[in-house]
């Protein structure tokens, strides 16, 4: 099931400036700000909501669940899926650590209820019309158009938005920086750091929690 990731050669039909002028990411921030912004519980749930097709909510909920940048979805190939065992093989980009993943319950539902339609022939889990691993670019518009048909603000309609989702999302429900690390393939702590900084309204729900006491 597992490959190397450095056997597989990413063909992109642009370049990453390129794709960096035509999808601004309006999220920019500086260093040692606030945590990357990312989708609220209920702005998730709407995003999925507004999937009709199989192929897509089944590789946006993997990018989710999985914390794929849209350049490392056209990698997932079906040898690294593994459906007895239900697990996945993520291959990451940019010096991240790739390694195998256990499926959440709807993630593993909508991944198999596309596969029922993709059949299983030999290649990338996620095609495009042209039977070729979806593009990073395709990912980009596909995006924007369930973020707007959910009623999410422009400036958060980008594939990474899901990553940053997910970074927050896990350190909330785990509290514990080394999974969050681990699920996003960070090597750095530092990376995953920027998750954990805390919030003027965490800052204040501490100190009213224990106001009486000092």
């Amino acid at each position: 099931m597992q490959r190397s990731a450095k056997n597989i050669e990413v063909k992109s039909p642009i370049s990453p400036s390129t794709e960096q002028n035509n999808y601004t990411v309006r999220s920019k921030r500086k260093a040692g700000s606030e945590a990357p912004k990312g989708l609220t519980p209920v702005q998730l749930e709407a995003f999925f909501a507004v999937i009709d097709d199989k192929r897509d909510a089944a590789m946006f909920r993997v990018m989710y669940c999985k914390g794929l940048r849209a350049s490392e979805v056209g990698l997932l190939d079906m040898r690294d899926w593994d459906d007895k065992a239900a697990i996945l093989y993520v291959h990451r980009l940019k010096g991240s650590r790739s390694a195998p993943f256990p499926m959440h319950d709807r993630e593993l539902r909508c991944l198999r209820a596309w596969l029922k339609v993709r059949g299983p022939t030999a290649g990338a889990i996620f095609l495009s019309r042209n039977c070729r691993p979806i593009s990073r670019i395709r990912i980009f518009e596909l995006t924007r158009q369930y973020a707007k048909l959910a009623g999410i603000p422009e400036w958060l309609a980008h594939p990474h938005v899901l990553k940053h989702s997910r970074g927050s999302h896990l350190l909330e429900e785990c509290g514990k920086v080394h999974v969050v690390q681990d699920a996003l393939g960070h090597v750095n702590i530092g990376s995953t750091m920027v998750y954990s900084q805390t919030s003027n309204r965490d800052r204040t729900a501490a100190v009213t929690l224990n106001r009486s006491r000092y």
